[in-house]
C-alpha cells in the first residue's frame, strides 16, 4: 500500500504540535535489525512531502507499541511537546486502555493484577513475577470482562504503568494468554502472524493548549474485532 494513503487512512488528529495515529498490526514503530520500514520513517515521509519540509524531519517517539499490536499512538512534532508529553506518561497522567481477545472462558469479570516484571533482554520477553527480585519494576494493570465470545473471551485493560510487554505477560500469567501471542503461551498463531490486542484509547493533556484530549481507535478490519466493537457501539 502507498504510505502516504496508508497515513491518510489511519490519522486520527494532527495539528501544529502532535500527530496522533491509528497504528495497524505488523508495523514496526521504530527501526530494528530487520530494516524494514517503520511507523516513523512514514510519518516523517508524510510529513515531508504534504508540508514540502527540507531536510531532516523532526518527529518525536512519545511512547511504544508492539509492532504485532494494533491502535491509537501519540507522536509529538516538536521538542517542546515532546518533553511535555514524557512528562504527563512518567507521571501516570495519560490514561491508556487497551481491548484484548484472550484464551479461556469464565475468566472473572473485573480483576486488579499486581505483580513485578523483569524483561529478558535477549529474548525479548518479560518474566512475570509474585515479588519483587533485582532487576524487576512493579506492574499494575487493571481489566474487565467486556463479553464472552465462542472460543474465547473479550476484555478491556487499564494500564496504571507502562512496562516491557506488560499486558502480555500479565494476561498470560494469569492463565489466559492473548490470542495468537505465541511467546506467552498461546495455543496456535494468527494467519497475519500479529496478536488480538489493541491501544484502543488514549487520554492527555495538550502539550501546549492544556485541553484534555481522548482519542478512540478502531479495531483492524477482522470479523473478530468487528463482533467486539458490535456490542462495546
Amino acid at each position: 500500500m502507498n504510505n502516504i494513503k496508508l497515513v491518510n487512512q489511519n490519522l486520527i488528529y494532527e495539528d501544529n504540535h502532535l500527530i496522533v495515529f491509528n497504528k495497524p498490526p505488523g508495523i514496526l514503530v521504530q527501526g530494528d535489525k530487520t530494516g524494514d520500514i517503520s511507523l516513523l520513517d512514514i510519518l516523517k515521509n508524510y510529513l515531508k512531502i504534504t508540508k514540502n519540509k527540507e531536510g531532516n524531519v523532526y518527529l518525536g517517539l512519545v511512547h511504544r507499541l508492539d509492532r504485532t499490536s494494533s491502535g491509537v499512538m501519540v507522536f509529538s512534532k516538536t521538542s517542546k511537546a515532546l518533553s511535555r508529553l514524557n512528562k504527563q506518561f512518567k507521571n501516570r497522567e495519560v490514561l491508556k486502555t487497551y481491548w484484548a481477545i484472550v484464551e479461556g472462558k469464565n475468566i472473572p469479570k473485573k480483576e486488579k493484577l499486581i505483580n513485578w516484571v523483569k524483561k529478558n533482554q535477549k529474548k525479548n520477553k518479560s518474566m512475570v513475577l509474585n515479588k519483587e527480585l533485582e532487576g524487576s519494576k512493579r506492574a499494575i494493570l487493571t481489566y474487565r470482562l467486556k463479553n464472552n465470545l465462542k472460543n474465547y473471551s473479550f476484555i478491556e485493560v487499564e494500564l496504571e504503568t507502562g512496562r516491557h510487554h506488560q499486558i502480555r505477560s500479565q494476561i498470560a500469567y494469569r492463565g489466559f494468554p492473548i490470542k495468537g501471542d505465541l511467546k506467552y503461551g498461546s495455543k496456535r498463531s494468527n494467519k497475519n502472524s500479529c496478536i488480538y490486542l489493541h491501544s484502543r484509547q488514549l487520554t492527555f493533556f495538550h502539550p501546549v493548549t492544556k485541553k484534555k484530549l481522548r482519542f478512540v481507535a478502531r479495531c483492524p478490519k477482522d470479523s473478530l474485532w468487528e463482533s467486539c466493537e458490535e456490542v462495546s457501539s
